[in-house]
């Protein structure tokens, strides 16, 4: 897929998602023994990515405090587009959820969707945020941030970073920094984190801003070196890598996030159900830590809550793809 920096004239006021008001209805027979056969938690990134890592703790959790296995379903492709369709499609009988991430409130500005968003989905409960990190290849050619910054002023267009996907967060993260330091990388989209990584530790591309849930192995055995985080403040597993906004551009934060979505019409009780199992998970001491270890920062809440990140979301990167006059086609 070629990315090229055009205007969309796509709308963009999609972002108005409203939780359905079915708690007043009577509970249906069926809400009432969910859940009752395994669930199916369809990740619509590659396994190994940052996302997948997160969804098989998150399973494992749920299983076993809803007592159903909870099983991990990858369907790859068009930035997320494939697998949320699919659940968006499903029967809204509890059985089927979304584990999606921060591209679900970009993708809808930036492309010709096959399902509405709003209309399909509702979204459960925010699980966790995630800063970015920049790799780049343990043996380029960048010593640091400054150096990596440096080099793609005086070499515009052959300095290349990757991405899992046109307007994903990795993607959404090169721009800024593009905008911000007035560079021009050019910018290689993936169908997944996983190939991303394995072309930046093989140097066939420069530099990725990958999720810290999937990166931060690779940087920790030496296979990737860490110019910089993309959170305020520096993470904890990489106290001695400086953040992008320390390092010249107060104005630079980038967190990936992921959460929960059922399909439109699922009972109301099962969706708080399942909001209130999230939250509980990610207050459990093991499954927090096992997230909190790969660089998570564990959230949870309520499906209003939820609805209202998204909104917030859409309204700031809708800003940058103005700007950068970014689209995909």
């Amino acid at each position: 897929m070629i990315f090229h920096r055009t205007l969309s004239h796509r709308a963009i006021g999609w972002f108005g998602i409203a939780v359905a008001g079915a708690a007043l209805l009577p509970m249906p027979a069926a809400a009432q023994q969910w859940p009752a056969k395994p669930i199916r938690m369809i990740v619509p990134y590659s396994a190994g990515g940052g996302a997948d890592n997160a969804a098989r703790i998150l399973a494992q959790r749920l299983g076993t405090t809803l007592r159903a296995p909870v099983v991990i379903e990858n369907r790859p492709g068009a930035s997320g587009i494939i697998g949320a369709q699919a659940v968006a499609k499903a029967d809204p009988d509890g059985y089927t959820m979304l584990y999606d991430a921060s591209t679900f409130a970009v993708n809808p500005l930036l492309r010709k969707m096959p399902f509405d968003p709003a209309a399909d989905l509702m979204p459960v409960s925010l699980v966790l945020t995630v800063p970015n990190i920049l790799v780049v290849p343990s043996k380029g050619p960048a010593a640091d941030f400054k150096a990596f910054v440096a080099r793609a002023r005086v070499q515009p267009d052959k300095v290349s970073f990757a991405s899992y996907g046109a307007g994903s967060p990795a993607h959404l993260a090169g721009e800024l920094l593009n905008r911000e330091a007035r560079i021009g990388m050019l910018h290689v989209p993936y169908k997944g984190g996983a190939p991303a990584l394995a072309d930046v530790i093989g140097g066939q591309v420069d530099a990725y801003f990958a999720n810290a849930g999937s990166a931060l192995g690779y940087v920790q055995s030496g296979q990737l070196k860490a110019l910089a985080v993309t959170s305020r403040r520096r993470m904890a597993a990489l106290p001695e890598v400086p953040t992008v906004a320390e390092s010249g551009f107060p104005n630079f934060e980038v967190l990936e996030w992921n959460g929960v979505f059922v399909p439109k019409g699922t009972a109301q009780p099962i969706v708080d159900r399942l909001a209130s199992e999230i939250q509980a998970a990610v207050r459990d001491p093991e499954t927090r830590a096992r997230l909190v270890k790969s660089g998570a920062d564990p959230v949870g809440g309520t499906p209003i809550e939820f609805t209202t990140f998204i909104a917030g979301q859409t309204q700031r990167w809708a800003q940058l793809i103005k700007t950068n006059k970014i689209t995909a086609d």
